[in-house]
């Protein structure tokens, strides 16, 4: 299934953006897919990002998830405008297991202050079978580039 691609100059500040990022970085998660309004984190599954049985810890999931989210509000923004989290509420639907994580977030509602995103997580196995192992709904805010 081909996904709508975000312009050339949205995808690098969004690229540019998430480099700067030392949690990403340092889970080791990469951007897959960045569209209007939808992008898509992967994050491989190795024993550094794990809780105590296993699976991918929780933490991990959550914030790959808040920062799909919030990468797909950005898309939709002008190039002076950064997006911060109001607030989020993930639900987490079966342990996280699987080669790989795949955080998507979607924008339900653009908004001038504040937008609304899905955010949803499935553990993605090497065959590529995949399971929702997370789903939640985030609120940004939209702030001034310059403002600080």
């Amino acid at each position: 299934m081909q996904q709508e691609q975000a312009s050339p100059a949205v995808q690098k500040r969004v690229r540019d953006s998430f480099d700067r990022q030392g949690l990403m970085s340092h889970l080791g998660a990469r951007l897959a897919h960045i569209g209007p309004g939808r992008v898509h984190i992967v994050l491989p599954g190795r024993p550094e990002v794990t809780q105590q049985h296993g699976y991918i810890h929780a933490g991990a999931t959550s914030a790959i998830a808040d920062s799909a989210g919030g990468y797909a509000a950005l898309t939709l923004f002008d190039e002076d405008s950064e997006v911060l989290t109001v607030e989020y509420k993930i639900n987490l639907l079966a342990p996280a297991a699987g080669d790989h994580l795949e955080a998507i977030g979607t924008v339900l509602k653009p908004g001038r202050t504040l937008t609304v995103c899905q955010l949803e997580v499935y553990g993605v196995q090497a065959d590529g079978a995949r399971k929702l192992v997370a789903n939640g709904q985030q609120t940004l805010i939209r702030v001034s580039r310059n403002a600080g």
